[in-house]
């Protein structure tokens, strides 16, 4: 099987040129399905902290860049949303956002604020011995007691890095802080402002107010984050010159 991919096919979400190269490097298999961006991207393209993909897997057999908490040692470990990426010999720690278009940007974040991260919830379900698992967006699931009761999908959750318990629970409902991340409104962030519930099969949509006005989309585009995502944003450039989001989460 090969191990490229077309640069003029990749997602949208991808951060990277489509038309400067051919080719570009093929997400392996893992979380965040055909949306997730294979790590070397981010450390080649984005960051510019390496050349090549052997440069890649040089720094990655040091065990010296972590994701969610874990040394990675694949170039081709899909990235997605909310996913932390660690560089402690560096003191940099990064969680993936979407900028304006629903493009996979990098913010720079706290060591401790790089100690947890969001998930959004996709789906619940009971197992054996009466507790409850919940699927997260990227395909991880999170074991907690009992019926999970307090818990919906749409909601979106903290999880720790280390022991993979519960920190923060935000519901999904009216005057929830939410962002889209993907559709025309990718990047944008505001409060959902109403729920219109579709009779039938088709998707629910959502009214939600910005500083600039608003916007609507259907439900499956937003995610509930909290205020810590709302830091103002500064930039740097990666190694194309082009703008790399490092908002302060602070």
């Amino acid at each position: 099987m090969t191990k490229h991919q077309k640069r003029l096919s990749v997602p949208k979400t991808w951060p990277v040129e489509r038309k400067t190269d051919v080719f570009t490097v093929k997400a392996g298999a893992g979380p965040h399905g055909e949306e997730g961006v294979p790590l070397v991207v981010l450390l080649r393209d984005v960051l510019g902290y390496v050349d090549s993909t052997k440069e890649a897997r040089y720094a990655l057999s040091e065990d010296s860049i972590l994701v969610n908490g874990e040394p990675i040692n694949d170039e081709q470990r899909p990235i997605g949303i909310f996913d932390i990426i660690a560089f402690p010999g560096r003191e940099e720690y990064y969680r993936v956002f979407p900028d304006e278009g629903g493009r996979l940007a990098l913010t720079e974040i706290d060591a401790d604020a790089a100690e947890s991260r969001l998930g959004k919830i996709e789906g619940k379900q009971q197992v054996s011995g009466g507790d409850t698992q919940l699927t997260l967006h990227d395909g991880t699931n999170v074991l907690v007691e009992g019926d999970g009761g307090e818990y919906s999908t749409k909601d979106s959750i903290v999880v720790d890095n280390e022991d993979k318990s519960i920190v923060a629970h935000f519901p999904y409902e009216e005057g929830a802080l939410v962002t889209a991340v993907r559709g025309n409104h990718g990047g944008k962030i505001g409060e959902i402002e109403d729920i219109d519930v579709t009779l039938g099969s088709g998707s629910n949509t959502v009214t939600v107010s910005t500083d600039e006005g608003g916007f609507e989309t259907v439900e499956e585009y937003v995610v509930v984050i909290d205020e810590n995502f709302t830091g103002e944003d500064s930039s740097s450039e990666n190694a194309n010159g082009e703008t790399v989001s490092t908002g302060d989460d602070e």
